[in-house]
C-alpha cells in the first residue's frame, strides 16, 4: 500500500463516520472503541416494521425475504473486541463502511437487477440468478481448490466491491503462483511485486534492552527537544528492527489477480465497483490488467465506479446513497455533511 492509497481510503473513511453520525440519529447503533471510530448499526424493529439502519429500507425487506440473502448478514464482524458488548453478536455488514452492506444495498433493492439499463451496462444476461459471497473455488496446481469468495455472481459476471479497505490485499508470491492458470493469464514479470515481511512490527517497548536511563522520562520532565529525541530514537529502532526481519517476494492486487483468474476457469467477466474517491483502487486495477495476456479476458474485465453506477438507480436509492455515503451520479454534487467545510 503506497502512502497515497493510504491517504484516500482515510479520508472517505472519515467522510462516512461524519456521515453516518447524522443517519445514524433515531436508528439503532453504536460507535467502535479508537481514534478511528465507526457507526455500527444493529436491526430494529421499534417502528413496527423491521428495519436496520445499515440498509436502505426496500433493500433491507428484500434481504429479510431470501434466506440465502439474510444468511449473508450473519456474517461475523472481524473488529467485534473494539465494539461495545451486547445480547446479539455484531456483524460485518453492520458496519457503515462495508463494502459488501453497499453491495447489497445497491442490488437487492427491487428493480435494481431487473433494469435493462443496468443488465446493458454490467453485460448480464436476462433472468440470471444472483449469488452473494460466491464461492469460486479457482483450481491450483496441486489438484486442489482455493477458499476464498467473490463478493457477487451475478450470470456470468463476478463482482468485487470496494469502499473504504486499503488495497486489494498483498500475497506470498508462491501462493499466487500455485494457481493453475496463473502462468497463462498473466505475463508474472509485469505483475507489481513487493518484498512482504510476515513478522509483526514490535512496539518500542519492546526494545528495553536497548533504552538507556537517558531516554527515560523523569517526574516532572516536559522538555519538548528530549522527547522529540527520545520519540525519534525509539522510531529508529523499530524500523531497524523490522527492516531486517526475513522478507519474501509478494504480489500486489491479489484479489484482483485471483478474480480474474477465478472469471477465466469458470468463462466468465469480471467488474471491480469502488469509489471514484479512490483513484488508487483504479490505478491498481489497471496494473494488472496490464499483465494480462489475452485481449479477450482484458475485454472480458471491467472497472465501474458506485458514482457511475448510481445514475442507473432508483431515485429513492440514490437519495439513500447520497446521505448515507456521499455517493452521487457523476457531474451531481453530494450532500453536504457535519465537518465537509474542515480539510480532510
Amino acid at each position: 500500500m503506497t502512502l497515497s492509497s493510504g491517504l484516500y481510503a482515510a479520508t472517505l473513511r472519515r467522510e462516512l463516520a461524519l456521515r453516518n453520525r447524522r443517519w445514524a440519529i433515531g436508528r439503532a447503533h453504536v460507535e467502535s472503541y479508537g481514534g478511528e471510530a465507526v457507526i455500527v448499526y444493529g436491526p430494529d424493529d421499534s417502528s413496527g416494521a423491521m428495519r436496520h439502519g445499515n440498509f436502505h429500507d426496500p433493500a433491507y425487506a428484500a434481504i429479510l425475504s431470501r434466506e440465502d440473502w439474510s444468511r449473508r448478514l450473519k456474517k461475523a464482524h472481524t473488529g467485534r473486541r473494539t465494539l461495545p458488548k451486547t445480547e446479539r453478536p455484531w456483524c460485518e455488514l453492520d458496519s457503515s463502511t462495508s463494502s459488501d452492506a453497499l453491495l447489497m444495498n445497491v442490488f437487492c433493492t427491487p428493480g435494481v437487477m431487473e433494469s435493462p439499463r443496468v443488465r446493458s451496462v454490467l453485460g448480464v444476461e436476462d433472468g440470471a440468478d444472483v449469488a452473494f459471497g460466491w464461492k469460486a473455488r479457482v483450481p491450483l496446481k496441486n489438484g486442489r481448490t482455493d477458499t476464498t469468495e467473490v463478493d457477487l455472481r451475478w450470470g456470468s459476471l463476478l463482482i468485487e466491491a470496494k469502499l473504504t479497505e486499503a488495497d486489494f490485499q498483498t500475497r506470498a508470491a508462491n501462493i499466487v503462483e500455485g494457481y493453475r492458470d496463473f502462468e497463462e493469464v498473466f505475463s508474472p514479470e509485469l505483475l507489481p511485486r513487493v518484498a512482504l515481511r510476515e513478522t509483526r512490527r514490535r512496539a518500542p517497548a519492546e526494545f528495553a534492552e536497548e533504552f538507556t536511563q537517558e531516554w527515560e522520562e523523569t517526574e516532572g520532565s516536559r522538555d519538548a527537544d528530549v522527547e522529540a529525541v527520545a520519540r525519534e530514537y525509539q522510531g529508529g529502532l523499530v524500523e531497524q528492527a523490522w527492516q531486517s526481519a526475513p522478507a519474501i517476494p509478494a504480489y500486489v492486487s491479489y484479489q484482483l489477480i485471483r478474480n480474474v483468474l477465478a472469471a477465466y476457469a469458470h468463462g466468465c467477466s469480471f467488474c471491480v465497483v469502488h469509489d471514484e474517491r479512490r483513484p488508487d483502487l483504479r490505478e491498481a486495477w489497471f496494473h494488472v490488467m496490464a499483465a494480462v495476456r489475452s485481449a479477450e479476458m482484458r475485454t472480458c474485465s471491467k472497472v465501474l465506479t458506485w458514482q457511475e453506477l448510481a445514475a442507473l438507480l432508483p431515485e429513492g436509492l440514490q437519495e439513500f446513497l447520497d446521505v448515507k455515503y456521499g455517493i452521487v451520479a457523476s457531474g451531481r454534487i453530494a450532500s453536504k455533511f457535519e465537518g465537509d467545510d474542515l480539510s480532510l
